[in-house]
């Protein structure tokens, strides 16, 4: 089912009928498309942003994923070929390098850009060049690559010596240079809208990109032993192994935790919407913080939240 603005999906009384026996929805900014249970695809919404999938509905078989920018989709087949239709320039139009597109384990999405990783670690992209659709610059050291992150405009590697790589726009974290030596035994990524935060073997982080979450300076020595770290916008919120938490970046949008600091004990996990976290604690309660009219105070149903 569905409601809201009915130019953006919200109405999706033209295809209701086939949506039936539904495995999975993905959405673009203004578009909706569907994975059925036989690897066929519904699609709906604004027809520029990927709405319309009619083009290359007969291609649409075996569907085993669906990944989106905010204009454009790609379909991941059963045989490792990939599908794209929406918006051309942001990623609706993969021509450019579709019989590069074989044998492809995932594709992560930027804003306008697509990346896939393929079965022999290497990489291909396809989208706005500048914003992540062009990885040219790095193709040599795009090798044995073992894990894509993206944010709203670049996108970071780790590669299977723990090394890290990054292409797009550099105000995004495109450009990981002045860190690069630091970046060593890298374990995982994660992204905020423009920025990157690396956690390394040794429980360390290194971060970089645009907006406040890609300093750490503030807090890098409060950065060890880290578990887990999750991002809003513009914001890092880390898990360290005592249970504690840091976090940095924008204050408005959960950069700074202070205000719950003694509440942040024997953190399990933490989810983070676009301006707040919310951090489970391993008694099952919940703590907020970030900006109040977007979840980050929860003092008026604390009670209802209890797990």
């Amino acid at each position: 089912m569905t409601w809201g603005r009915q130019a953006s999906g919200g109405d999706s009384s033209s295809v209701q009928n086939r949506l039936v026996n539904v495995k999975h929805v993905q959405a673009t900014r203004n578009a909706f498309a569907a994975i059925l249970a036989d690897g066929s695809v519904v699609t709906w919404g604004n027809a520029a942003y990927g709405g319309d999938s009619s083009a290359v509905q007969e291609r649409l078989r075996d569907v085993q994923q669906i990944q989106a920018t905010g204009y454009a989709f790609v379909a991941i087949l059963g045989d490792g070929s990939v599908v794209t239709w929406g918006r051309s320039q942001y990623g609706g139009d993969s021509g450019a390098v579709q019989e590069q597109l074989s044998n492809v384990q995932q594709v992560k999405a930027s804003c306008h850009a697509f990346a896939a990783l393929l079965e022999d670690g290497s990489v291909v992209t396809w989208g706005a060049p500048a914003l992540g659709g062009d990885c040219r610059c790095v193709k040599g050291r795009l090798q044995k690559v073992q894990q894509i992150q993206a944010n709203d405009d670049a996108f970071a590697a780790v590669l299977h010596d723990g090394s890290a790589v990054a292409w797009g726009d550099s105000d995004f974290g495109g450009d990981c240079s002045d860190v690069q030596e630091k970046l060593k035994n890298v374990q995982q990524v994660q992204a905020s809208s423009s920025a990157f935060a690396a956690i390394l073997g040794d429980g360390s982080v290194v971060t970089w990109g645009g907006g406040a979450g890609g300093d750490c300076t503030s807090v890098q020595e409060q950065l060890r032993h880290v578990q887990q770290v999750q991002a809003t916008y513009y914001a890092f919120a880390a898990i360290l192994q005592d249970g504690s938490v840091v976090s940095w970046g924008d204050p408005l949008y959960g950069g700074d935790s202070s205000a719950v600091r003694g509440q942040l004990c024997n953190v399990t996990r933490i989810q983070a919407g676009n301006l707040a976290f919310a951090a489970v604690l391993d008694d099952g309660s919940v703590v907020t913080w970030g900006h109040a009219a977007f979840g980050g105070d929860s003092s008026a149903i604390q009670e209802q939240v209890k797990i």
